[in-house]
């Protein structure tokens, strides 16, 4: 009889219900309706024409993951949920659970596929050809769910980034590949003489200009739109890469390295932020499942 616990087979085999179910609610509105409000899964379903005792069972199911409250057959939002699931929340998530559920849920599913091939499964789940970064922001509402996702997932990291680091011998900060700027703005806030540019695609970087101007360092941010691989890159004596060297072949990432050593100046730096796999042995848990995220996306 096997004397091991099975605790951790049962939890990865229902995991991705969780998962689910969350991604579900998010593109259901749920979290966004619940806001400072209670109401019952009659209310809900009737307002979106759902069904009203499968939607009660989506309900159930995210209160008992401690996503929603549940009082007397009404339902609104826990803290939790409040804080990073509503799309209009500043340290908001959703924008991520829902490019998670449109693009990254039906990508996992061919997996096996990737393993098999060593390459991404964009074209085998949408038909997509190019680079899946076209497609990311195809519409401007993709891709503004895109990176609001990113900017949610930055909000958390990038303020701890510029801690750890002491920066404070910098006078500019050139974030390429920026994005919605998260990182350039927590290096501006942190330190008071520090200006900053946030370099990206055109249809990037315009989603940063909100972020900016709600930014007490607005004054020494601005936006430029341009690709790393081609264009010239801002003066800056310190460049940042933020989440982006995952995204790049080897022959791609040493282009743009030299690219960026070719434009510092004396006594520049550069500061990468990424996700770290351990050395010599498996893990952590969530840069092994990113590694794999990779060779499914890009």
């Amino acid at each position: 009889m096997a004397t091991s616990d099975p605790g951790i087979i049962l939890d990865l085999i229902e995991s991705f219900r969780r998962s689910k179910a969350l991604f579900t609610a998010a593109s259901l509105g749920v979290f966004d309706r619940l806001s400072g409000a209670w109401a019952t899964a009659a209310e809900l379903a009737a307002e979106q024409g759902l069904n009203e005792e499968a939607l009660g069972r989506l309900l159930d199911g995210c209160a008992a993951l401690g996503l929603l409250e549940k009082e007397d057959g009404r339902y609104t939002n826990a803290a939790v949920a409040e804080d990073y699931l509503r799309r209009a929340a500043p340290d908001s998530l959703a924008g991520y659970v829902l490019y998670s559920d449109a693009a990254l849920y039906p990508m996992w599913g061919h997996l096996e596929d990737a393993i098999r091939a060593g390459s991404h499964r964009w074209t085998q789940t949408f038909g997509w050809e190019g680079s899946i970064f076209d497609h990311f922001f195809h519409t401007p509402e993709s891709r503004r769910t895109f990176l609001d996702g990113m900017h949610g997932f930055g909000r958390l990291s990038s303020p701890e980034v510029v801690r750890v680091f002491n920066l404070s011998r910098f006078r500019h900060i050139a974030d390429l590949g920026g994005g919605t700027g998260h990182l350039a703005i927590a290096a501006c806030e942190r330190y008071g003489q520090m200006t900053g540019t946030i370099f990206d695609l055109a249809g990037a970087v315009e989603s940063a200009r909100r972020h900016v101007e709600a930014s007490r360092a607005a004054g020494r941010l601005r936006l430029q739109a341009g690709d790393f691989f081609e264009d010239p890159l801002p003066q800056a004596d310190l460049y940042a890469l933020g989440r982006v060297l995952h995204d790049w072949p080897e022959a791609k990432i040493h282009r743009l390295l030299g690219r960026i050593r070719e434009a510092l100046p004396e006594g520049g730096g550069l500061l990468i932020a990424e996700t770290l796999l351990d050395d010599g042995r498996p893990g952590p848990v969530h840069a092994q499942m990113q590694s794999l995220n990779m060779l499914i996306c890009t």
